[in-house]
């Protein structure tokens, strides 16, 4: 796969490690576990899938008779051990239950389980990103630079979010604060914090999906200036004048890829 597409599937793991997290609440929250992205996420990895009696099961590695193994439930263990193991301890029948050995394995996983919950997740998600070649040269960010150009030329919105997003990831940009937030714009730009604990953004990249209009402001705005706030929303409607217009952004943003990483 070529730099753009391997970036787009790290951020779309990023995506879906989020909504787990997310969904994971304290162990007697009563909150359950978003399944069906957290599986979605496991079919990134290609880790094979295995079910037995009501587990569904992700061998993560195999080492001989031992392997690393999710359960997918609320619990999200890892479990270094093999599969008849962890069967015997999740999900036991009644003949397993009178072997007072079997009890103490179905009581007390602790010696054979790697980590649970958000560590487990952590750990599916680096190993994911891991699987990607996310090395680049500038022939790469040229062509996000020029594909974000053509889908603004062509008035294609979501060309031009994918090629912000892409950018926004290799420069490290956020979403604007609350106080910046500007209606019907995709907004994104460099979030920090000031001496006094202020917010901090810029420089801000704004893309109106109503007008296909693409600007950038490469001063830092704080949220404690309301004239630079009103500014700023003044150049998204147009009638103040932005630092760069149209696809001079994205020469912008590909210049600042090139110089800070390359």
């Amino acid at each position: 796969m070529s730099f753009k597409e391997n970036l787009l599937k790290k951020i779309k793991i990023d995506k879906m490690t989020k909504t787990v997290l997310n969904s994971i609440g304290p162990p007697d929250s009563g909150r359950k576990l978003d399944k069906q992205t957290m599986r979605s996420l496991l079919e990134t990895g290609s880790y094979q899938f295995i079910q037995e009696r009501d587990l569904d099961l992700y061998v993560l590695q195999e080492n001989g008779d031992l392997k690393r193994i999710l359960v997918l439930d609320n619990g999200l263990a890892i479990y270094n051990t093999t599969i008849e193991d962890v069967v015997l301890r999740k999900s036991p029948i009644v003949k397993e239950m009178l072997n007072i050995r079997n009890i103490i394995k179905i009581l007390n996983d602790k010696d054979v389980v790697l980590s649970k919950r958000e560590e487990s997740v952590k750990t599916i998600r680096k190993e994911c990103i891991d699987m990607l070649d996310l090395s680049y040269n500038e022939s790469d960010i040229e062509k996000i630079e020029k594909d974000g150009a053509v889908a603004l030329e062509i008035g294609d919105a979501d060309g031009v979010i994918e090629a912000l997003t892409l950018f926004a990831e290799l420069l490290e940009y956020s979403p604007p604060p609350k106080a910046m937030k500007t209606g019907d714009h995709h907004v994104v730009g460099t979030l920090s914090k000031g001496k006094n604990n202020e917010d901090l953004f810029g420089p801000v990249v704004m893309y109106s999906l109503t007008y296909n209009l693409l600007k950038l402001i490469e001063e830092q705005l704080s949220s404690l200036d309301k004239g630079k706030i009103e500014l700023m929303h003044q150049i998204a409607i147009g009638k103040e004048k932005a630092s760069k217009e149209g696809p001079d952004v994205f020469t912008y943003l590909k210049e600042a890829v090139v110089s800070k990483n390359l």
